[in-house]
């Protein structure tokens, strides 16, 4: 059998050598130091790697529920949109009925009411609200569409003079602005 090999000399094994120490302490060619500071060195680039990629996952998921509520909220807007028209031409068909076809045809005008009030009541019950804006008031850009401007003695400019279509408001979203005459008559 073959004499074992003796082990190399470690720094725990090796006489202590106070000239080499200092020696070791201004000069860092160890290698397991070298490799300890490429090992903190990846650590530490991967911690941020993985703190970059949590935080990222955090955004993504917090958008993809902003995304959601909103889509909740606001996914009908196309086709309220669309139902507007309906609820004007009812709204017309009324505002024109005289006393003598209310009289004379009392029950298609009693259904077209009818149909107006459910067609209000379902908009309402998905979160649309009727902008319903009154002659007098001041004219907001925000809520209101000027069709024209006319001046109109007894009324400031930018009162509201006429109202020619209710306006409508999903939740806080504009689905579409009252549309309205605006006094153009210069303060005086």
């Amino acid at each position: 059998m073959a004499d074992p090999k003796p082990l190399p000399e470690t720094e725990e094994s090796a006489p202590f050598d106070a000239a080499a120490e200092a020696g070791a302490d201004e000069v860092q060619d160890n290698p397991l130091e070298a490799a300890l500071e490429a090992a903190l060195s990846e650590r530490d680039e991967m911690r941020d790697r993985m703190m970059r990629a949590l935080a990222d996952a955090e955004n993504s998921r917090k958008r993809a529920e902003k995304d959601r509520r909103d889509a909740q909220l606001y996914g009908g807007a196309r086709i309220a949109r669309d139902m507007l028209p309906v609820y004007d031409n009812l709204a017309r068909a009324l505002s024109v009925a005289t006393d003598e076809t209310r009289t004379a045809a009392a029950g298609l005008v009693e259904g077209v009411e009818l149909t107006l009030r459910e067609l209000t009541n379902i908009l309402g019950k998905h979160g649309v609200e009727r902008i319903c804006p009154e002659v007098g008031e001041m004219f907001d850009p925000h809520t209101h569409q000027a069709m024209f401007e006319a001046p109109v003695p007894g009324t400031k400019a930018g009162q509201i003079i006429q109202v020619m279509a209710e306006g409508f408001m999903l939740h806080d979203q504009l689905l579409r602005p009252a549309q309205v005459g605006v006094s153009s008559t210069p303060a005086g």
